[in-house]
């Protein structure tokens, strides 16, 4: 039985390892942290449950072909609730915009603000439906190991609808024009790897994803989808061993077979590398053998990194919602910060999830559990001053919106950036999101999947295709494993 290593237990990891499994390979995962789910582990402080990363539950539909793809369901799992409103923006003056779930409904706020906007909404989801159909069905899932994978003409056709070498911010101008609704349409671009100058119009299936298939909420947290995969993966029959820092990748004859930690030695038939990409590649093997050096990763647009801040507070707090954006200050300069000229941004744009909202068991009764995140720059200076400023920047803003006072009244307060990111996760410049969607950044554009000259050593996660958030993540996970079965067959 051919022996694969799978270095790293997030979304992606995990996803390789268990179709792995289940088609008869012989898997472990080499986990350098205590617990599975990469940057969506979890922690409990004096009765909170706090989800460290991803908040934000889009596309059931991959969840749903995930867990299907083994006979199983997301609710064999976790229980999911669609939120109502979606989320909630807050605009300059503290004008609070709460988005329906109802697509009826949100088409008539829309033409509440701008006229005519209503049937703009309903043809923009139209075209953007069919990327969602194509994009995520079919393009998403090409290894992008070569230009022949490209090269039908229904493909070609579909790329070009696809609108890949538009922008986003042309593409979404051709529709709106009030500068409210391109703030609510522009949002999932900046939050989830880059600005709307400089991503394709194809990442209007995001907007589909949000608008048409709901923003959901597993209770229990995010964390709960990470604890059901960790059960799929070991019914399976993958091993998982927890507190292995991967030390070095032996290479013996153009092929891994031996993976090195703290504490043991691992022997591989295959080696699939989900952890960051940039330290597998520069750290963990021999110079001659990396893909990519330094100039090459230097060069590359990195998405943002984030200033988090995970808050228990002994009192409910109104006027938010479960999902709660503040773009009460000047989303050109914040965007400008953190891809022109990157630096801490003076009027930083934030977010605040607050899963208290529908969820009684994540924060004790009475209190509010609060998870604030800023996209800042990566690679910048990280220190408890810096946190601390930002802190009480986010907080006499939130105190001014919510008309109360809160800082006397957090019982447990924990933040969390680059240095962290880079500690727990040897993440590249203390990357939170991995690389931005960029037209240069896509497909056959993004780091290979498989290593040149090491040919049983492959790439997954947010690094390499098809790119950055859960979905994509879990994608790529399934898409290696494919690669894995088509050139090491285990028969």
């Amino acid at each position: 039985m051919k022996k694969v290593i799978v270095i790293g237990s997030g979304f992606s990891g995990l996803a390789a390892a268990t179709d792995l499994a289940e088609k008869g390979y012989d898997v472990t995962i080499l986990e350098k942290n205590d617990s599975a789910g990469g940057r969506a582990r979890v922690f409990k402080e004096s009765g909170f449950t706090f989800d460290m990363g991803p908040s934000w539950y889009w596309m059931p539909d991959v969840f749903e072909n995930y867990f299907g793809k083994f006979g199983r369901k997301p609710e064999d799992y976790y229980k999911l609730v669609r939120l109502n409103p979606s989320y909630s923006v807050i605009l300059e003056g503290n004008e609070t915009i709460k988005l329906p779930s109802n697509l009826e409904e949100l088409g008539n706020l829309f033409e509440s603000i701008e006229t005519g906007s209503r049937e703009n909404l309903y043809k923009f989801l139209d075209q953007a439906g069919y990327k969602y159909e194509v994009g995520i069905k079919k393009f998403v899932w090409k290894p992008s190991r070569s230009i022949t994978e490209f090269l039908s003409l229904k493909l070609l056709y579909d790329v070009i609808r696809l609108d890949v070498f538009q922008s986003f911010h042309t593409h979404i101008r051709k529709f709106f024009r009030n500068e409210k609704i391109l703030k609510l349409m522009e949002f999932p671009i900046l939050f989830l790897g880059a600005i709307p100058q400089n991503t394709p119009a194809m990442y209007s299936l995001m907007n589909y994803a949000e608008i048409k298939l709901g923003t959901w909420y597993p209770m229990g947290g995010m964390h709960e989808i990470v604890k059901g995969m960790v059960s799929l993966a070991k019914e399976k029959g993958v091993k998982i061993t927890f507190n292995q820092n991967v030390r070095k990748i032996e290479v013996l004859k153009d092929k891994a077979h031996r993976v090195i930690t703290d504490t043991d030695t691992f022997d591989a038939d295959v080696v699939i590398a989900s952890a960051d990409y940039h330290h597998v590649d520069s750290v963990l093997l021999d110079k001659t053998l990396q893909n990519y050096d330094q100039k090459y990763w230097d060069s590359r647009v990195m998405a943002p990194s984030s200033l988090l801040f995970y808050l228990g507070i002994n009192k409910r707090i109104p006027k938010l919602e479960h999902h709660n954006l503040f773009f009460d200050e000047d989303f050109t300069l914040h965007a400008h910060e953190i891809y022109t000229e990157p630096e801490w941004p003076e009027k930083p744009l934030f977010y605040i999830s607050a899963p208290s909202k529908t969820d009684p068991e994540v924060a004790p009764e009475g209190c509010e559990n609060l998870f604030l995140l800023i996209p800042v720059a990566p690679g910048l200076e990280d220190n408890d001053e810096i946190r601390e400023t930002y802190y009480n920047i986010l907080m006499d803003r939130l105190e001014k919106y919510c008309g109360i006072s809160i800082r006397d009244s957090v019982i447990f307060k924990r933040s969390y950036a680059h240095k962290d990111f880079s500690s727990d996760y040897n993440a590249f410049k203390g990357n939170a999101y991995g690389l931005a969607n960029t037209l240069r950044q896509t497909a056959l554009l993004k780091p290979s999947l498989k290593n040149k000259k090491v040919k049983n050593l492959y790439y997954t996660g947010q690094l390499t295709v098809p790119g950055p958030g859960v979905p994509p993540s879990l994608i790529s996970g399934l898409v290696v494993a494919s690669e894995v079965e088509k050139e090491f067959p285990i028969s």
